[in-house]
């Protein structure tokens, strides 16, 4: 597998991560994200096929959302919550609040018997 590149803070775009966070799937990956804790991709559930769940997990890394780690043939994503807020102070928080009230991504989740 290639490894991932990850944009420094200062490389992160608004419109590239507003972007990540136009839909309802990547937002409600951002809320599982939000608990800190990294988890690994299988843990991850969403109702789309896997493939698809890949996509819009590089679509969160490239624009700087999340951090991926492989080890192994298992694949690790976190959210670069400090990140985000040195780069974009308060726009984390109003996004899981927002998405929270209206229960965006809703329908994404994490396995009950996470090991993380």
């Amino acid at each position: 597998m290639k490894r991932a590149r990850h944009p420094d803070v200062a490389e992160m775009s608004l419109t590239a991560v507003m972007g990540a966070l136009s839909d309802p799937i990547r937002v409600g990956l951002v809320r599982v994200l939000a608990d800190g804790r990294e988890r690994g991709w299988g843990e991850l559930h969403a109702p789309v096929a896997k493939s698809t769940l890949s996509h819009h997990l590089r679509v969160l890394r490239d624009a700087g959302l999340t951090r991926t780690r492989q080890e192994g043939t298992r694949c690790f994503v976190r959210l670069r919550a400090e990140d985000l807020h040195e780069r974009f102070p308060g726009l984390l928080e109003a996004v899981l609040r927002a998405a929270d009230r209206d229960d965006v991504g809703g329908q994404v989740s994490v396995a009950e018997d996470s090991p993380h």
